[in-house]
């Protein structure tokens, strides 16, 4: 889905006030992100992502219901439009400044104390896209490096299974990055909810403890986030298994770029590699 086919998916649905020609592109990927006035629209690459769609508004307005900080909705129904999911959210208040891994703790102990909600959430498959993000890399990878992540996906996501948590498992997140914060006049507001899972709270945690280990956060912003939050994961016994998992995953990720991106696949080699050698200390960069 490009920009011009997402504009006329977006005209089509007649939700905003104005022209559609006249909304702002926030953001192209899986969904196309306009912004006019007060709205924001998400339109979905293809009719798969409607039940995604419908669920992340269900999650909306339960998060409001129980007064938790987070992005909210315009419209409480998805609307399907030349097969595509069409949403509409309240657009948020310019930030006052960027979002820091202590925001990203105070909203994840909110939503780690929340019960599980009054409808299904799905469990966070971290390794469910290694198949597919290996097959869609194809050739432009060593055949040797995906058998390699494969069989370290088969290796992780049994031992994941048996892992016993520290902390109650219920609602997480999913992708608990800083990035997923806005800091508004009134505070930190989350966003991005569509892969609000029910699973172990540690996945959440796990994100923060890879970002200052292989990305280069700075130990007093991952302090920070601890000592907001309560907690180390990095005490865990099980954390270098969601480590793991999540580090083969984000390999694999990179890997579906390689065929187009040369700068991809020196990512992907540098990453692959420094799972081979079971270097932890070798720097990763965001793709």
């Amino acid at each position: 889905m490009d920009e011009a086919r997402a504009r006329d998916v977006l005209a089509a649905a007649g939700v905003l006030p104005g022209p559609a020609g006249e909304a702002g592109l926030l953001a192209l990927g899986e969904n196309a992100v306009f912004a006019a006035g007060d709205l924001v629209v998400k339109v979905g690459r293809d009719a798969e992502l409607l039940d995604r769609a419908r669920r992340e508004l269900a999650i909306a307005a339960w998060l409001a219901d129980a007064d938790v900080p987070a992005v909210r909705a315009a419209e409480a129904e998805a609307l399907l439009v030349d097969g595509h999911p069409v949403t509409v959210w309240h657009r948020l208040a310019a930030p006052v400044r960027p979002a820091e891994p202590r925001d990203l703790a105070e909203l994840l102990r909110v939503v780690h104390a929340l019960p599980s909600p009054p409808f299904s959430l799905p469990p966070r498959e971290l390794l469910g896209g290694v198949e597919r993000w290996l097959r869609l890399a194809g050739d432009a990878i060593d055949p040797g490096d995906a058998a390699f992540l494969r069989a370290r996906r088969d290796g992780f996501a049994s031992a994941a299974a048996a892992l016993t948590p520290h902390l109650p498992p219920g609602p997480i997140h999913g992708d608990a990055l800083p990035r997923n914060v806005h800091v508004g006049p009134d505070g930190p507001v989350l966003v991005d909810l569509e892969t609000f899972s029910a699973d172990l709270r540690e996945h959440d945690l796990v994100v923060m403890a890879l970002s200052r280990d292989r990305y280069g956060l700075p130990a007093d912003a991952y302090d920070s986030f601890t000592r907001v939050y309560g907690w180390d994961v990095r005490a865990w016994e099980g954390c270098s298994v969601l480590r793991g998992a999540r580090e083969t995953a984000s390999c694999a990720w990179v890997a579906q770029h390689a065929p187009a991106s040369p700068k991809a696949l020196a990512e992907f080699e540098r990453r692959v590699a420094s799972l081979r050698d079971g270097d932890e200390s070798v720097r990763w960069y965001p793709f």
